[in-house]
């Protein structure tokens, strides 16, 4: 499938200092907005992936990012990512087992609003999704009632980090974050 693309590297880590948590059991999410350009990958020791001619992909992009985080073998682990970015909007499926990270690509014009996307597959599709990322038992265990509530302060959060946020502290913290 030409719309998803299969990494064995995984995704740069949330910045926790740029990124607002949200706890709801079996479940936990981030919002965080992003910044994603060399720096950023150079400090988190990222190999950039190739393009089709492997000639290096060129990292300018920004966008929040709403972090999926379920309970897989006793611990929280990221295993949904929506990266609403402005150029390159898309989400990822991760598996810490099978070291997996597949990126698929989203089309803004046939979706519209990536973000308001996101945020509408957490209110409708969050088990199969989780399902689909290799977290079934959290997918199982999920409360319905809980991300329902939580769905509101989500977006509040989403939308704020999109309209209101300091891409120079943004990128202090990232450079900082993958430096340690």
């Amino acid at each position: 499938m030409s719309h998803i693309t299969r990494y064995d590297k995984m995704p740069i880590p949330p910045v926790d200092a740029q990124t607002e948590y949200f706890d709801a059991g079996v479940v936990r999410f981030g919002v965080e907005y992003r910044l994603l350009n060399e720096a950023i990958a150079a400090a988190s020791a990222i190999e950039v992936a190739a393009g089709g001619d492997d000639s290096p992909v060129n990292l300018d992009d920004r966008g929040v990012s709403i972090h999926v985080f379920a309970q897989v073998g006793g611990e929280h682990q990221e295993v949904l990512r929506f990266d609403c970015f402005q150029e390159d909007p898309h989400y990822h499926y991760v598996s810490w087992a099978a070291r997996s990270n597949e990126m698929l690509h989203m089309d803004p014009i046939a979706d519209g609003d990536p973000l308001a996307w996101a945020l509408e597959r957490v209110r409708t599709r969050l088990p199969q999704m989780l399902e689909r990322a290799g977290a079934a038992e959290a997918a199982a265990r999920l409360d319905p009632r809980r991300i329902d509530a939580l769905l509101p302060r989500i977006a509040e959060a989403a939308f704020r980090a999109r309209y209101h946020h300091d891409d120079d502290a943004i990128l202090r913290s990232a450079v900082a974050a993958g430096a340690r």
